[in-house]
């Protein structure tokens, strides 16, 4: 497995978040932390990038069953910025030199890893071995070969293994699951999903470099395009052919900008999906025997918005990351279903690498040995 070093991973990344005030003597902190263990499960974030700052630590402030209990970062300047701010312990506190040593912390339950793709591997065996469970990032790994590996390091250490995969927590995602098991509309017939952004600030960033992404827009956005063409139809595709087109090749020199693809289901139904870093597209579509729904934009924060040929849906607008580490947490303390396994990261991986292999050959069908209900 190849492991990408910190420097370089660290070039990549903003200057981190401002300042704040300083908020107690770290004697009331540990203190407190422990208090909040007794009641709480404990996580750490593995990378301080932008979605740990604006996303996943804002959302760890409301969470119920879960809280913020220590960081892992390369960057020694957002220590005592994020122990100021979110009132962390110095012994919860992780470089990626020392990580390992977070299995002798009783205040971590669970690690999220939230490092560029290439790295997810590497660091959720390492949280296994030590003993905690384990968020992945999507998408899970850069190959199947490495989600095997991290699926076998859980089930070896017994721990739980749960992806970020943010919409299976929130209600209009939710609400389309229940009409395809309920078969509210009928059979579905086909279904179309775009997913996709316009990425123009950072010819530098790590998305656009192969060796840390291990893909484009594909390994993006596309893990949403193809997870909504399975929960909106509730089957696993038999077969997918692909297409890529680059409309800007001096920004996306390393990486895909813009991928095609299109799926074929045992049920007859046919799908379509669009994922991009030069194109805007949020949305969700299927045509069924007795009307149709959708979801635009489908895979946003906040927020979301839905139709059906029966009328517009209307859900309270939460953080998805609040719900769904909560969902994680309730998986693990409560005995409840995890919603997001690591079964279901492996099996979109499995279809990542059908597609490029599609693309690779023009655009031929591929078949996909995916098992009948697997990750579903």
């Amino acid at each position: 497995m190849k492991t990408i070093s910190r420097r370089t991973f660290n070039s990549t990344l903003g200057k981190g978040i401002g300042a704040t005030a300083l908020l107690g003597s770290s004697a009331f902190i540990v203190a407190n932390a422990a208090s909040q263990k007794k009641k709480k499960l404990g996580i750490a974030l593995v990378g301080l990038g932008s979605y740990s700052t604006y996303q996943l630590a804002p959302a760890l402030l409301d969470t119920e069953h879960c809280y913020l209990a220590g960081i892992v970062t390369g960057t020694p300047e957002k220590e005592g910025v994020w122990a100021s701010k979110y009132s962390i312990p110095k012994e919860n506190i992780y470089n990626y030199q020392n990580f390992d040593t977070i299995k002798n912390n009783p205040a971590i339950d669970v690690v999220y890893v939230v490092l560029p793709n290439s790295m997810h591997a590497d660091f959720c065996i390492r949280a296994a071995k030590a003993g905690k469970h384990v968020i992945c990032e999507k998408p899970m790994a850069v190959s199947v070969a490495e989600c095997d590996a991290i699926i076998e390091a859980c089930k070896d250490a017994d721990v739980k293994l749960g992806m970020g995969y943010r919409l299976h927590s929130e209600p209009y995602t939710q609400e389309i699951k229940k009409y395809v098991r309920e078969k509210t509309f009928g059979n579905v017939h086909y279904i179309t999903v775009d997913a996709g952004y316009r990425s123009r600030s950072n010819p530098e960033q790590w998305r656009l470099n192969k060796t840390l992404s291990g893909g484009g827009a594909l390994m993006n956005m596309g893990v949403y395009a193809i997870q909504s063409v399975i929960y909106g139809t509730g089957e696993n595709p038999l077969s997918v052919s692909a297409q890529e087109f680059s409309t800007n090749p001096d920004y996306f020199k390393d990486t895909d900008e813009t991928i095609t693809a299109q799926f074929e289901f045992e049920s007859g139904a046919v799908g379509n999906i669009m994922t991009s870093h030069n194109i805007r597209a949020n949305r969700l579509f299927a045509s069924c025997d007795q009307g149709w729904y959708e979801l635009d934009p489908a895979s946003t924060y906040i927020p979301l918005a839905g139709r059906t040929s029966r009328g517009d849906l209307d859900f309270p607008q939460e953080s998805q990351q609040k719900l769904q580490m909560d969902d994680f947490a309730k998986h693990i303390l409560f005995g409840e279903p995890n919603v997001a396994p690591g079964e279901m990261g492996r099996r979109d991986m499995i279809i990542v690498e059908a597609i490029y292999k599609s693309i690779a050959r023009g655009g031929q069908k591929i078949q996909l040995d995916i098992p009948k209900g697997y990750g579903l």
